[in-house]
């Protein structure tokens, strides 16, 4: 219950973090490479349907190299024609017309020879058929306040039918990011304008309008009906980009200015479909960073050019494959996923196989928000990422704080009662310490002092005490030594488990050790008793020790008042009765077969027989171990 309450503050803080990264914007320069990864490494992603450009290529400007463009606008007019008899549904012209061809005449002093007179009214006349809509500019400051608009020359505004500019005119202006690339549209900008500028005034951005005559959408109202779903005029949307530069059907100008360009199957295909005329030949300015224009994994590195651009917008507008955000509630859903999973994976994991862990959790939702892309969902990997990471941190953090309060809890516990090295050991491994209680492959010692009594009789209580701290600081010394560990001392006798804490996979081997040791330690200290209590009469100084391996609950025994870690059961049990049986063995250290047959082949035996100890319904066989080999 504790690690689910934990687990679930750390996904509720690591969504908090992750929201407010994303909903406080530092987080978008990050989303926007990821983005433009996917476009990259998703190359054409569909093939438009609705809109075709027509281009002022290299190629049209080669045939055409001798006339300014200023003096195009017979072309454009021969173009449009052709493209309204083959279908066109409406035509865009990509070109800002500021001037006539009679200013230029005018400037250059040729207006009263009469030549070129009405030189462009081919054009002002398509102009008036309704099917073209010429484009504008919001004009800026430096600051980027609105300061006007720019729009076409007067004698071409006049000839709009009925001068309705709203739906005859479009901005050319496109969103840009803060690094320069366009990866948004809008279809009304917000325009802070003079009354008597607004009056009348465009409204709508090339592609916007473009879309809006196509549809037949009314321009009046705020919330248009495409592709079923709704669209706020006001709203900055994303452009789904069908592919690199290129990707749009296009033609060349020079193709639809051809005597028999009726005819073409390139310019009848353009039947039912929005067509913009533009620019896109070298050397021109009007071009722009996209998703596309990096040359990470397989981006072209090309700009694109902004009739290509307009003409992917109106696509989104009209084939309602549109690039949409994760709405909140699916960020935090998949958030709460990632985070769940990974924070559960790190329980018992070091904070390095976490690491990697995490590694896999961020390549997974880099994947996750790849495969939302190829369906048209923007899911924001960098927040994504950091919730993980946030996750990574806060349960790590917790993990370590209260890992050093366990170490520092168990270094206590056991200080004292095994080793350093062991203790050392027990906190590097991977396997949780359960205090609770758990079964455990153990191997129990008992050591007992023979005719305790008997000696205790011929000492005063201070010799009786430092008689036996003596002799049980050698026989410490030893256990720790074979990495044992004291559980407890009763009176005269130890006991001691080897395998716990920290479980040995050569526990009886290392138990036996110890108390083939113990015996010499009990034969040597013989010599102590006689040099410090001589002329007493004290009997020879003799143990029993009694080794036997099994499985023993292991863990905190005892009360509120008072805990202890120590082992119980059958083993503890049989391993105390086999310490007694010594004196009927007539040997001094009696074990079991069990932990004879798990030291491996390495104990030399004396006398065996089976016994039968109390608390046990069945025998046990049992052996004296006279030496144990290294």
């Amino acid at each position: 219950m504790k690690r689910a309450r934990f687990q679930l503050i750390v996904i509720v803080a690591s969504i908090i973090v992750a929201e407010a990264a994303q909903r406080s914007g530092v987080l978008m320069p990050v989303d926007h490479l990821y983005s433009d990864l996917w476009h990259r490494v998703s190359g054409v992603r569909f093939a438009p349907e609705k809109v075709a450009l027509v281009v002022v290529d290299d190629q049209s400007l080669a045939e055409h190299g001798d006339v300014p463009m200023v003096f195009w606008t017979p072309l454009f007019a021969r173009a449009a024609a052709t493209l309204r008899q083959a279908g066109a549904t409406v035509i865009g012209i990509d070109f800002l017309f500021g001037f006539t061809p009679e200013d230029w005449i005018s400037k250059l002093n040729l207006s009263g020879t009469g030549v070129l007179r009405d030189y462009d009214l081919a054009f002002r006349q398509e102009l008036n058929q309704g099917k073209i809509v010429v484009v504008g500019s919001v004009v800026r400051s430096e600051t980027g306040a609105q300061d006007g608009l720019l729009l076409a020359h007067t004698d071409y505004l006049l000839s709009l039918p009925n001068a309705d500019f709203v739906n005859h005119i479009g901005f050319a202006d496109l969103v840009t990011d803060s690094d320069g690339g366009v990866r948004r549209y809008q279809v009304a900008p917000s325009l802070n304008l003079p009354a008597e500028l607004a009056a009348g005034a465009p409204r709508f951005t090339l592609a916007g309008i473009l879309a809006a005559r196509s549809a037949t959408l009314d321009t009046h109202a705020t919330i248009w009906q495409v592709a079923g779903r709704s669209i706020a005029t006001g709203d900055t949307r994303a452009i789904s980009y069908a592919g690199p530069p290129g990707t749009v059907p296009r033609i060349s100008l020079s193709k639809v200015l051809a005597d028999d360009a009726s005819k073409d199957p390139a310019v009848q295909a353009l039947e039912g479909k929005v067509v913009i005329i533009g620019g896109d030949f070298q050397g021109m300015n009007d071009v722009h960073t996209t998703p596309y224009s990096g040359r990470l994994i397989t981006g072209s590195g090309g700009l694109m050019a902004g009739v290509e651009i307009q003409a992917n917008i109106v696509e989104t507008l009209l084939s309602g494959r549109e690039t949409r955000e994760a709405p909140g509630w699916l960020r935090i859903l998949l958030l709460s996923i990632f985070i769940g999973v990974t924070t559960w994976a790190y329980r018992g994991r070091s904070p390095w196989t976490g690491l990697m862990e995490l590694a896999v959790a961020m390549a997974v939702a880099l994947l996750v928000a790849f495969a939302a892309f190829q369906r048209l969902w923007l899911i924001p990997a960098a927040s994504l990422q950091i919730g993980l990471l946030s996750g990574y941190l806060l349960a790590f953090s917790e993990r370590l704080t209260s890992e050093e309060r366990d170490k520092a809890r168990v270094k206590t516990m056991f200080k004292g009662y095994v080793s350093d090295s062991v203790v050392d050991m027990l906190l590097s491994s991977e396997r949780q310490l359960d205090l609770q209680g758990q079964s455990m492959h153990i191997t129990v010692l008992f050591s007992d002092i023979r005719q305790f009594t008997t000696i205790s009789e011929k000492l005063n209580p201070r010799e009786t005490v430092e008689f036996l701290n003596a002799y049980l600081g050698r026989v410490v010394a030893v256990i720790l030594e074979e990495g044992g560990r004291i559980d407890k001392f009763i009176g005269d006798a130890v006991m001691a488990e080897f395998g716990v804490p920290y479980n040995f996979p050569d526990h009886a081997h290392r138990a036996l050790r110890a108390a083939v040791r113990i015996r010499r330690t009990a034969q040597e200290f013989q010599e102590w008793m006689r040099a410090r209590f001589p002329d007493r009469d004290i009997p020879a100084f003799q143990i029993g020790v009694g080794v036997h391996t099994g499985d023993a609950v292991v863990g905190n025994l005892g009360s509120q008042a008072r805990m202890e870690y120590t082992a119980v059961g059958d083993t503890v049990n049989v391993a105390s009765r086999l310490e007694g049986e010594t004196k009927y063995l007539n040997c001094v250290i009696a074990a079991s077969a069990q932990a004879v047959k798990e030291a491996g082949g390495k104990v030399q035996t004396g006398v065996h027989d089976t016994v039968r100890v109390k608390g046990r319904v069945e025998p046990v066989e049992v052996y004296e171990i006279i030496e144990v080999l290294e």
